[in-house]
């Protein structure tokens, strides 16, 4: 078979494959072949098709009701909640919930308490009565729990908004945090991105402790509605929380008595750094949280609904809303243009399609121009290092980060684009930048560099989940693959980045997965970047990460992995329903690492083949990527699309690049 090349999704198929691919050993082998043969012509019509006119692709971000929840919460307390909206979230918060009244953060995980809390309340306001059954199934659940008294800070944040909750029985946040220096514990850019552009706002609306007329009691959601604010013992003076803890109570104490003229200065201050973050669409780092806290912080330091920062700032929000062919309206956390983008441009070139496809040329033009030439909050640890990198949203020119950046890098190179000095200058700024951005320890973060303090986790206020961004497995193996790709295996600061990944290998031959689930993720990463990187199939820790996908396979021949391996590694570790993206990591792994003829890689082959659909895609309810580890899941719906057929790809025509290592890496740690 061959491609074309006139753009059309329908008539393309991929390139013919080599001679050695087509000469299989075995009659069970040449029907596995033949199969991914097929499914891949199929996945690859109808990614091409799922192309927009502009060049980018991207899937729905699915997270949990608590974004539809807090939306509506938000526009009750500004005022602004209509009937048509209320109506749309209250449909699909209602057909979330499970039949014993409980929502969960993830498909098939088990209640969360404070995601169920959000999620009555919102039905509350959507007019649902506290007496019908799924009503009082819900709140007896949350009782049983211990009522809201146990739930989330955030949560119960939400709830002070309506005087459903106190706000002396919350954690302090002062806005003075703004102004303390680069050098002091605890300063804003000790935080991860994602906490610090949520706590900014946040100090300025715990600093005025607003109170609207709630609409409704919750009596029902507490154990006992008497005393709906029970004191909690502290933890051990000796302890971290207890110091923690115990800071918080001198905080409150120091409220009392705070300069009000300082207080308000640290408000403005805030408040000029909020707006200065804003993205030209109105957003604030092209995430929902930062932006609902945000307009809420303005709103109550007097900017109204009709000034231009608001406005922008409201529309913004009515971007994050995905409505469904059934009325429902889902509340997307973030949108990922640029990382499905660049992921099916790779996907699609290892597939067989033509490198100056058209297609491939107008999503390599739309990249292009989502490049970020100025500085961010990157530059605060980095003042003397260029820009040039890319975001994973539309618009978050202030965070570009370098997991993106680097399989940017990695889908630029596969496209034969015809303005090539263009792309080489892109390419250029975005590997020196990322060079840049490497931490001391030899990896590299998200978003930041060594955003490893230890204090911003045991603040009484951060129960929500991670708030920094160490380095992490998964995006230093996409960094290292990249600059593998891009002729430096032998630069020092990728060594630095090969023994970090070698080091951080786990006892059983997995690597942790930060963004994506869990262990899968983080091995079908790491192994075709030490692959890439020189690392020889036969090296005692690739050996190792065989071994251990090949013990987690599933019997059905796929690989699954459970959100709960986060919590408890040893019970859920590479354990869970087989799924076609964490299927296709494994298989990525296992194909770089050499192991294309092994029984392991045929059964998941033929499990891909034989769990397509007819318009060939894949079905995947199970969330397969993180926000925080164990506390915020998302589905991203395209990686159902994209992985699978990367792997297919991989294994019907190799490895991309497979002659650019420079050698066995003989001199790194454990080589």
């Amino acid at each position: 078979m061959t491609a074309t090349t006139d753009g059309s999704a329908g008539a393309l198929r991929p390139r013919a494959a080599a001679a050695s691919d087509t000469d299989p050993q075995t009659p069970v082998a040449a029907g596995v072949h033949e199969a991914a043969v097929r499914a891949v012509g199929r996945a690859t019509d109808l990614l091409l098709a799922q192309q927009d006119a502009q060049g980018w692709w991207k899937g729905d971000l699915e997270t949990n009701v608590t974004m539809d929840a807090e939306d509506l919460l938000l526009r009750q307390f500004i005022g602004i909640r209509d009937e048509a909206t209320t109506r749309a979230a209250g449909l699909f918060i209602r057909g979330e919930q499970r039949e014993d009244g409980t929502w969960a953060t993830f498909y098939g995980g088990p209640g969360e308490l404070s995601a169920t809390i959000e999620a009555y309340v919102a039905l509350r306001l959507a007019g649902d009565p506290p007496d019908a059954p799924h009503m009082a199934r819900a709140a007896a659940w949350i009782r049983d729990r211990g009522g809201i008294a146990e739930a989330r800070v955030f949560t119960r944040i939400w709830l002070a908004l309506f005087g459903w909750w106190k706000w002396e029985d919350l954690p302090e946040l002062p806005p003075e945090l703004i102004y303390f220096p680069t050098w002091v514990p605890l300063n804003i850019y000790d935080f991860g991105c994602w906490a610090r552009q949520t706590i900014v706002p946040l100090t300025i609306v715990s600093a005025q402790r607003p109170v609207r007329p709630a609409p409704f009691p919750l009596d029902e959601l507490h154990t006992d509605p008497a005393h709906p604010n029970p004191t909690k013992p502290l933890a051990p003076v000796a302890s971290w929380d207890g110091a923690f803890q115990r800071m918080d109570k001198v905080l409150h104490r120091l409220r009392k008595v705070a300069p009000r003229g300082l207080r308000r200065a640290a408000m403005n201050s805030a408040a000029r750094w909020i707006i200065e973050r804003q993205e030209n669409d109105g957003c604030w780092g092209g995430i929902q949280p930062p932006a609902v806290y945000s307009v809420i912080a303005l709103h109550l330091l007097g900017y109204d609904l009709q000034h231009p920062v608001m406005r922008a700032g409201l529309a913004s929000l009515d971007r994050f809303a995905v409505w469904r062919e059934d009325g429902a309206r889902m509340i997307e956390a973030c949108q990922s243009p640029v990382w499905d983008t660049c992921l099916a441009t790779i996907a699609l070139v290892d597939a067989g399609v033509p490198p100056d496809h058209p297609q491939l040329v107008r999503a390599a033009d739309w990249m292009l121009g989502e490049e970020i030439v100025r500085r961010g909050d990157w530059a605060v640890r980095r003042p003397g290092l260029p820009p040039g990198g890319w975001a994973f949203e539309f618009h978050n020119d202030n965070y570009p980060d370098i997991d993106d950046t680097a399989e940017v890098v990695l889908a630029l190179r596969r496209v034969r684009h015809p303005d090539r000095e263009r792309m080489e200058r892109a390419i250029g700024r975005g590997v020196r930048w990322s060079l840049g951005m490497q931490s001391r320890d030899g990896g590299w973060g998200a978003f930041d560099v060594d955003n490893t303090s230890p204090f911003p986790n045991r603040l009484p206020f951060c129960d929500f989940g991670e708030v920094i961004d160490p380095p992490s497995a998964d995006v230093t193996a996409h960094v290292v693959e990249m600059l593998a790709v891009e002729g430096l295996t032998r630069d020092p600061r990728t060594r630095r980045g090969v023994r970090w990944l070698l080091a951080e290998q786990e006892p059983d031959g997995s690597w942790f997965g930060r963004w994506g689930v869990n262990y899968v993720y983080g091995t079908g990463s790491v192994v075709p970047a030490l692959v890439a990187a020189g690392l020889p199939g036969t090296h005692p820790a690739i050996r190792r990460a065989v071994g251990w996908l090949e013990s987690v396979q599933n019997d059905d021949g796929g690989w699954g992995e459970d959100l709960r391996s986060y919590r408890h590694a040893g019970e859920w570790s590479g354990k869970g329903a087989s799924t076609a993206s964490q299927t296709a990591w494994a298989l990525m792994a296992l194909l770089a690492a050499g192991e294309k003829d092994s029984t392991a890689v045929e059964r998941g082959v033929a499990w891909l083949a034989a769990t397509q659909r007819a318009d060939g895609s894949w079905d995947e309810p199970y969330f397969t990527g993180t926000g925080f580890p164990s506390d915020f899941s998302i589905n991203y719906h395209l990686y159902r699309q994209v992985f699978p057929l990367t792997a297919l790809g991989r294994y019907v025509y190799g490895e991309p690049f497979a002659d650019r290592a420079e050698g066995p890496l003989t001199e790194a740690k454990g080589a």
